[in-house]
């Protein structure tokens, strides 16, 4: 492994839950830009390529859900929806190539969302009461 790769590894085992999570987003979003360029290129195996990392990223998000918490229910069917509206994508092409630009912004409001949670969280200082014996 060279250095550059070894660097870009141990600084994202040091990030936070948070920063990660913006990261994969980041990249499911770069990647369908790079779709959306691709298509317009006719580089049908990058496009391919492109739609499918993406949703393989929405499907580890949707596996990674704490499935106790309320809202994950919500986000495990809008990343269903998202995984389905992919694959119609990538079999439709260029016929659907205007569902490229939705998901994407549903993919930011997303990122937006949950930036903004991670903010809030932190900027929170919750002292957990500690139990009382005696």
């Amino acid at each position: 492994m060279n250095g550059y790769n070894l660097y870009k590894e141990k600084s994202i085992y040091s990030m936070s839950g948070p920063e990660q999570l913006l990261l994969i987003f980041d990249e499911a979003i770069r990647r369908l830009k790079r779709a959306e360029y691709s298509l317009k290129d006719k580089n049908y195996d990058d496009f391919d390529d492109c739609v499918t990392r993406t949703s393989r990223i929405v499907r580890y998000l949707t596996d990674i859900l704490d499935m106790e918490q309320p809202i994950s229910r919500d986000l495990r069917r809008i990343y269903n929806y998202l995984v389905y509206d992919l694959s119609m994508v990538k079999a439709g092409r260029e016929r659907r190539q205007d569902e490229l630009g939705r998901i994407r912004h549903i993919l930011s409001e997303l990122r937006e969302a949950f930036d903004e949670a991670s903010k809030q969280v932190n900027d929170m200082h919750i002292v957990k009461e500690r139990e009382r014996r005696g």
